[in-house]
């Protein structure tokens, strides 16, 4: 069957290790759409942090789609239409973050074009041997200004799509159960980095929300191609007919893929489409 929908995660997968997209892969998607498939690219970001991508990959001019917060919203990017868009209500968000303030961790949620923390400046952390700021790594991947609140739990009065925790990757092993435990089988929960563990809606995640949103635009699973590297790309994988793990994924999604491309620094996406775009 051919195939009309490309989906892409975006953070080792469709960027490199700096970032950026290669020539050859930006090509081979530019290549993709001429022909008629559909990019849909599904982080765990904000809508925010999708659009550069999106423009630089001309998606608003074919009919591309955003799927955002890790599933929680899905949004078309030529006509704005939301097909997707499922919230933590605030009596729950509140009982998240008065949770959290027991543990070293950065608790971050957004708001408008504020991304919203209670200390700007408890900004660093640690993966591996890795120090950095994580405050402004996350605000600037995703354009957002920086906001400080006193106490996010009394701040937070209205719905959001996801908050979002990070700390020492180290901590975060040793504390995600502890972290998750009064919320199990009421929100989804998962590491969408090392350093970052977050909360969603029950039952949200990038499989499920493509389910919803494929069907609106007439699109059948086995008609998608899904590249992802880490444990929240995994329902993505399963949702396609074809499911790509990178080469440098995590050993949990090379395990379940159909497909192991080479790494996101060697063009993988761009190698395994060649045969679907001659």
């Amino acid at each position: 069957m051919a195939i009309k929908a490309i989906l892409l995660d975006i953070d080792g997968t469709l960027t490199n290790s700096r970032k950026e997209i290669t020539p050859d892969t930006k090509q081979a998607l530019m290549k993709a759409q001429e022909k008629g498939m559909r990019l849909v690219i599904a982080s765990g970001r904000p809508s925010r942090g999708i659009f550069k991508y999106g423009n630089q990959l001309d998606m608003r001019m074919n009919h591309g789609l955003f799927v955002c917060y890790n599933g929680a919203r899905v949004v078309d990017c030529s006509t704005g239409d939301v097909y997707v868009d499922v919230t933590i209500p605030p009596e729950l968000s509140k009982e998240v973050l008065a949770h959290m303030k027991k543990f070293d961790v950065r608790t971050i949620i957004t708001h408008g074009s504020h991304m919203v923390v209670e200390d700007v400046y408890n900004c660093m952390i640690h993966d591996g041997d890795r120090e950095f700021n994580v405050i402004e790594y996350e605000s600037r991947m995703n354009g957002y200004r920086l906001m400080e609140t006193e106490d996010l739990e009394e701040y937070t009065n209205f719905p959001v799509n996801k908050i979002l925790t990070a700390g020492d990757s180290t901590y975060l092993q040793e504390h995600y159960q502890e972290m998750a435990a009064p919320f199990q089988g009421r929100l989804s929960m998962m590491f969408t980095a090392n350093f970052y563990y977050e909360f969603t809606a029950l039952g949200i995640d990038k499989g499920t929300a493509l389910k919803t949103a494929m069907a609106k635009i007439g699109i059948q699973p086995e008609e998608c191609i899904a590249f992802g590297d880490a444990e929240n790309d995994i329902s993505m994988l399963k949702y396609a007919g074809i499911g790509v793990a990178m080469g440098n994924g995590q050993p949990a999604v090379k395990k379940m893929a159909d497909i192991i491309a080479d790494d996101n620094d060697h063009d993988g996406i761009a190698k395994v489409l060649a045969p679907y775009l001659d």
